[in-house]
């Protein structure tokens, strides 16, 4: 059963995606090149790191704050996207995502700000997706028509739940009436461009009360529906509430019954499954998420946020994993100082970048085609890496990944195995990829 949890679309191998290989020191295997069709373009992640309350179940980088700094927070993210925009030196981006945190207590006027600053820097076609994750409390729902007006074109509700008990022992701050509400509205400002977040696995949960809260869900949301299997992370409250036997969480075969169950449910309503935990109907794929999936540069704005670019602007010619500043206020006198608040930078050799592509790519039901393989393995094709391996052709043989002229996927049955899969994936590739690198 492949692993969740809430926001499982962070950029990155941050909390929304277990890191499943050790990668090796970039040392050891030859850079890949730069090139342009990889290094022009960019999609943009934004972190608004504060939330008025923390989640039970939420171990993301967020704060609550102590006083109101919306100001300042915007022009340091203003300032932030500026100069790593200016940095990649990418001439277009072609999607922004607005996550958090709490993005929805941003002012509007903060989003407009910041969409001006990326249109200076890069171009940002009046097509482009802009999103913004919205926690569903009456507040948030007022200023839908104002997000709408500053650039937003999509929203992600985090509905998480429909029973109103259960939203209470998640923490959250809305009820499931206000969540249908804000949802309606949404859809209403923005038809086709709305996404609702759902979680599974929850305490208490039974197959049979998922199978009938998504059904209700179905009759009432837009054209896109993220699943997110509900794990304990160490520090959260939820941990705690279990750990003393407060609660109850469901079986390991129990939350892959309604992991089924879901996929079942949603394709008989319309909805195309594109990625383990996506569904979508008339073509409301978030097309963000998968710039993610498929490899592509990214840049991560904000406290805590995540990207993979190449420094262009300072003559860079490999992929680097940045990771900014945890803590607002310490990003923030960062970011006054030096113009950014990159904390971590790593130079991404061929292999880690390979690995990525691989991670990321068998996500998605349609994996990795052989053109797009191409594009970051110019030297050894998918065939050559998997084809002849007695462990890849027992997964090809059970039926669980396919191999053919259209590339590397996994089948219906595969997918929900991906987390042991994908390690076998990585071990084969090690051995082909290593033996290259030192001749």
């Amino acid at each position: 059963m492949i692993n969740h949890i809430s926001r499982a679309a962070r950029p990155g191998f941050s909390p929304g995606l277990r890191r499943l290989s050790d990668l090796r020191a970039s040392e050891h295997v030859p850079e890949s090149p730069a090139s342009p069709r990889l290094t022009e373009q960019a999609s943009l992640y934004v972190h608004w790191p504060y939330c008025l309350r923390r989640c039970t179940y939420c171990n993301f980088n967020k704060y609550i704050p102590k006083e109101n700094n919306d100001d300042v927070m915007t022009k340091c993210l203003q300032t932030e996207a500026e100069t790593l925009l200016q940095l990649s030196q990418v001439s277009c981006v072609t999607s922004v995502f607005f996550g958090g945190g709490t993005p929805s207590l941003a002012p509007p006027s903060t989003i407009a700000k910041i969409l001006e600053t990326v249109s200076k820097q890069a171009n940002l076609s009046d097509e482009a997706e802009v999103t913004l994750e919205v926690n569903p409390t009456p507040v948030a729902m007022s200023k839908l028509k104002d997000y709408r007006h500053a650039g937003v074109s999509r929203f992600s509700i985090g509905v998480q739940s429909l029973q109103d008990e259960d939203l209470r022992s998640l923490g959250r701050d809305h009820s499931a009436l206000e969540a249908l509400q804000t949802l309606g509205e949404a859809r209403r400002l923005c038809p086709g461009g709305v996404s609702v977040d759902i979680m599974f696995g929850r305490p208490g949960q039974t197959t049979e009360s998922w199978r009938r809260e998504l059904s209700e869900m179905l009759r009432v949301c837009d054209d896109h529906v993220s699943l997110y299997q509900l794990t304990l992370e160490r520090g959260t409250g939820l941990f705690k509430q279990v750990h003393c036997g407060q609660v109850t969480m469901p079986s390991e075969e129990m939350t892959a019954e309604m992991y089924q169950c879901a996929r079942e449910t949603l394709q008989q309503h319309g909805f195309q499954q594109y990625e383990v935990s996506n569904f979508a109907k008339n073509n409301s794929e978030s097309r963000h998420n998968v710039s993610y999936w498929k490899g592509e540069q990214y840049i991560g704005v904000g406290p805590g946020a995540h990207g993979r670019f190449v420094p262009l602007g300072e003559g860079g010619v490999a992929r680097e994993a940045r990771t900014q500043t945890l803590e607002p206020d310490v990003w923030i006198r960062e970011v006054q100082q030096r113009g950014h608040g990159t904390r971590r930078r790593i130079r991404l050799g061929h292999l880690e970048l390979l690995e990525e592509v691989l991670v990321m790519g068998m996500r998605m039901t349609k994996g990795i085609n052989h053109k797009h393989w191409e594009g970051f393995s110019p030297e050894l094709s998918l065939h050559e890496i998997f084809g002849a391996s007695p462990v890849v052709q027992e997964l090809l043989h059970s039926g669980h990944l396919i191999l053919d002229d259209r590339g590397l996927r996994c089948s219906w049955d595969g997918l929900a195995l991906l987390d042991s899969i994908l390690p076998v994936l990585l071990v084969e590739m090690d051995k082909q990829i290593f033996p290259k690198a030192a001749s």
